[in-house]
């Protein structure tokens, strides 16, 4: 995916680890580190379900690159059970070994016609790199409590369908205004913005498939496609039909 935007994306996340580079401009970003920057050339990752949101620096445009890379793909890499733990240990670094790799491999990947052992080889080199360099298993942190753990299945397993603060609480054993303070306190974001995250996924998903943007729409909860557009574009800054045309 190549954009170039000035865009101010919300706090969102990602089915997949994300890797890119930033080309030109600059941007600010939250995460789950808190604040931090990226300039031209630095690689900009993210992990999948990782909250995060970004901005242009002093409101200019900024272009960049990005894969996002099924977390199976990298367990697979790793040939570790315990991969599903692994973590991205920053979201901006300076690395220019790391830069030229992904450039490398997003070139195969968007070249029509390139040999599949050529991308498999440039795809693989990128992946050495990221897991030698800035992947980590991290130390356990604080479980999430099982109240927000089950509100967060359930948006997350039936995102088509409607949910309301009453359903959560009572599936979280607590009030609605409990509900939303530990939601808010542990994910970043309010149910309804997660859920449709969670919706805007789940619709990309139906149209890398080769459902038509309409009715991607209404089969991931949205009432139609406008207000599914107006959710893509504030994920991923572009519409739906502009996607579906990019995967060719």
């Amino acid at each position: 995916m190549t954009i170039a935007s000035d865009h101010h994306f919300p706090r969102h996340s990602h089915d997949g680890f994300g890797i890119g580079v930033l080309s030109f401009g600059a941007q600010r970003s939250w995460s789950g580190i808190g604040a931090v920057e990226a300039g031209p050339g630095d690689v900009i990752m993210v992990n999948p379900g990782e909250i995060h949101d970004g901005m242009p620096f002093d409101g200019g445009v900024r272009g960049w690159r990005m894969l996002y890379l099924d977390p199976a793909l990298m367990a697979a890499e790793l040939a570790d059970e315990t991969a599903a733990e692994i973590e991205i240990v920053r979201p901006v670094a300076r690395d220019p070994r790391l830069a030229g790799a992904f450039h490398h491999a997003f070139a195969r990947l968007t070249e029509p016609g390139a040999e599949p052992l050529a991308r498999e080889e440039a795809l693989v080199g990128t992946l050495a790199h990221l897991l030698r360099r800035h992947i980590v298993k991290p130390p356990r942190g604080p479980e999430p409590s099982p109240g927000v753990a089950r509100a967060r299945k359930r948006l997350d397993e039936a995102p088509e369908l409607p949910a309301s603060l009453a359903e959560l609480a009572a599936l979280s054993g607590t009030t609605r205004f409990g509900l939303l303070r530990g939601f808010v306190r542990e994910v970043g974001i309010t149910p309804h913005a997660y859920l449709v995250q969670a919706r805007v996924r789940l619709a990309r998903r139906l149209i890398a498939r080769g459902l038509p943007p309409a009715e991607a729409a209404l089969a991931s909860g949205f009432c139609d496609q406008s207000h599914l557009t107006r959710a893509f574009v504030r994920q991923f800054g572009i519409t739906p039909g502009r996607y579906r045309a990019a995967l060719g």
